[in-house]
């Protein structure tokens, strides 16, 4: 072909321009399938409306069933109009009588015809169009039932988890409040044994003063002078007037920090716990948040917010004098000494973080 001779365009055609407009209102008004599937069911269906609906049942639930029709090149050869059966000679209107032959016949060669299969009488057409309905309204019911008996499944199983559920938070609460009745019961049996003991140490204090003129005697151990309980300044000659000294307590250690929070923890009347966790944790986060913030390394010991929700309480004080707190000399204020470690203030933050959530629950 020579590059300078024109190419002849094709024409595009609306193939259902073509369609008869009573076979349309059939499908569209007496069985209510929409206009655009109607078209493309007489189109696909070789033009005839039984043709269409049995075109239509099998392709209803396609995606691209309601996509606008595309034009087709115009031809001037014939249409094929059917199909036919080369082993038995049988003229099929559609592609689904095509299928359906096979399967029940088991012939396999096929071939387009040009032949139009006679259409339906008005009565058979009616009675087609019936039994399409009836088929229908029968697969619609058929769905709607199904669609039911899932929603019940689905409620059912709903139901089972939400049982399930609340039987494992049950016992998880149980499991909960077993746990906490053996810490309560292990603190007093603990505080209990203390008790005994200390009175046995005072017990045997006693009687050796009585048996040494009010002396105790010294113990020396890897750590100096130990004694049992509470000494006193005796006097050169032996007396037993002087002075009571106080027993000298190790300082508070970052090491005991869990120990110090679980007895604040432990208040649960009232909630005074939880409000004196709450107090503390944010004293120190504020110290965490803004460490060149001055205004938060002062304790006001004066204020009534500590008077009565935190200075009442075992292990408050040790908390914030184990973090790098020390006391004023006048005793009316805590400061954060200037070599306070910042990782053991976020350590404590954390840990009163979870206690205090923990204590909430």
């Amino acid at each position: 072909m020579d590059v300078d001779e024109t190419c002849k365009e094709v024409e595009m055609v609306d193939p259902s321009e073509k369609l008869k407009k009573e076979d349309l209102e059939t499908l569209t008004n007496s069985m209510g399938f929409s206009l655009i599937r109607a078209q493309k069911g007489l189109l696909n269906g070789n033009g005839t409306v039984e043709g269409a609906v049995e075109w239509l049942m099998e392709h209803q639930e396609d995606a691209d069933i309601d996509d606008p029709i595309e034009k087709v090149p115009a031809a001037g050869q014939a249409v094929a109009q059917s199909y036919k059966c080369n082993e038995c000679g049988k003229i099929l209107s559609n592609m689904a009588n095509l299928e359906l032959h096979a399967n029940k016949t088991g012939h396999s060669d096929f071939e387009e015809s040009t032949e139009l299969k006679k259409p339906l009488t008005e009565d058979e057409k009616q009675a087609k169009i019936a039994e399409i309905k009836s088929l229908l309204k029968a697969k619609r019911l058929e769905r709607e039932t199904k669609e039911k008996e899932e929603n019940v499944d689905r409620e059912k199983q709903r139901r089972f988890m939400g049982k399930e559920m609340a039987k494992t938070r049950e016992q998880m609460e149980a499991e909960q409040r077993k746990h906490q009745a053996r810490l309560k019961r292990k603190e007093k049996e603990d505080a209990l044994r203390e008790r005994q003991r200390i009175r046995a140490e005072l017990e045997k204090d006693k009687r050796e003063r009585a048996a040494n003129k009010g002396k105790l005697s010294s113990k020396l151990g890897v750590d100096g002078y130990n004694p049992d309980a509470i000494q006193y300044d005796v006097s050169a000659d032996g007396g037993g007037d002087g002075e009571v000294k106080k027993p000298k307590k190790a300082p508070p250690s970052a090491a005991k920090m869990d120990e110090y929070i679980g007895k604040v923890a432990s208040y649960r009347a009232g909630g005074d716990g939880g409000n004196c966790l709450k107090i503390l944790k944010a004293y120190i986060g504020n110290v965490v948040d803004n460490p060149d913030e001055d205004k938060f390394k002062k304790i006001n010991m004066e204020n009534k917010a500590y008077k009565t929700k935190v200075k009442p309480f075992l292990g408050a004080k040790n908390l914030l004098l184990c973090v790098g707190f020390n006391q004023s000399e006048d005793g009316t204020h805590f400061m954060l000494s200037e070599d306070a470690d910042l990782a053991v203030l976020k350590q404590a933050k954390e840990k009163l973080e979870v206690a205090y959530e923990k204590y909430m629950k």
